[in-house]
């Protein structure tokens, strides 16, 4: 049996709710969370609206004219991690605005490099998870998905999961439902592609850490600028 003992994984709520309201997409998160653990996957969960997140492209906004910033201290947790889940509710058929400010947040950080000289996020998994009363959950993982994979997270193979119910007001995902149940519990297709996701991030994120990470070799900023291509065919650039 594979080991995943040595692993860690954060999650980012980004619900418009604070901590003190319950949230239907920590409901859905819960659920990968439960897996990881039970692997031994050291795992945190923050909820974003909790914190002093000001919006920004740079890594503490502080420098940058705002009085305080809570996101240094995230992304502390965010490198300190081997897997990454974002998760959001639907809101317009779009990922939330708390979302938007999350990858705003960590693509401020995506120009620093690891001591390989790639990208700072090589080497992490990433995934999400995306609940609502409405549809977009394709849309809002696949927004969500390339902008972890540009910043230079890897991507497994089934990497989003998702819940919606019918569209307009209704119960949401771990709301109570007319037969005493909860809603969304027992959707066969929420629940499996949950477990897929969760295997497939300690999989990739078991694969990543027993190979070193990403191998350094043309992807390596400063051997760019110092002059390598790396075999680039264009004659302009030899």
């Amino acid at each position: 049996m594979t080991d995943y003992s040595d692993l860690s994984a954060v999650f980012i709520n980004t619900s418009l709710k604070r901590s003190s309201e319950p949230s239907h997409t920590q409901t859905l998160m819960d659920v990968a969370i439960a897996i990881m653990e039970a692997q031994g996957v050291k795992t945190s969960t923050l909820r974003a609206a909790d914190l002093d997140i000001p919006p920004g492209v740079q890594p503490d906004m502080t420098e940058h004219g705002w009085d305080s910033d809570g996101w240094p201290a995230v992304q502390k947790q965010v490198m300190d991690a081997n897997i990454l889940v974002i998760g959001t509710p639907i809101w317009l058929g779009d990922k939330s605005s708390v979302c938007t400010r999350v990858i705003e947040r960590l693509y401020g950080y995506s120009g620093k490099l690891n001591d390989k000289g790639q990208w700072a996020y090589y080497g992490r998994v990433g995934g999400c998870i995306v609940t609502g009363n409405e549809d977009g959950i394709k849309h809002c993982a696949m927004n969500v998905l390339y902008s972890l994979q540009h910043l230079g997270y890897v991507i497994p193979p089934q990497a989003d999961a998702g819940w919606i119910g019918e569209a307009g007001p209704g119960p949401s995902y771990g709301d109570d439902d007319k037969a005493g149940g909860k809603v969304g519990l027992d959707n066969e297709f929420t629940q499996r592609n949950t477990t897929f996701m969760a295997w497939n991030l300690m999989h990739m994120a078991r694969m990543l850490k027993d190979a070193g990470g990403i191998p350094a070799h043309g992807n390596q900023k400063a051997a760019w600028d110092s002059g390598e291509r790396f075999d680039h065919p264009n004659p302009e650039y030899r």
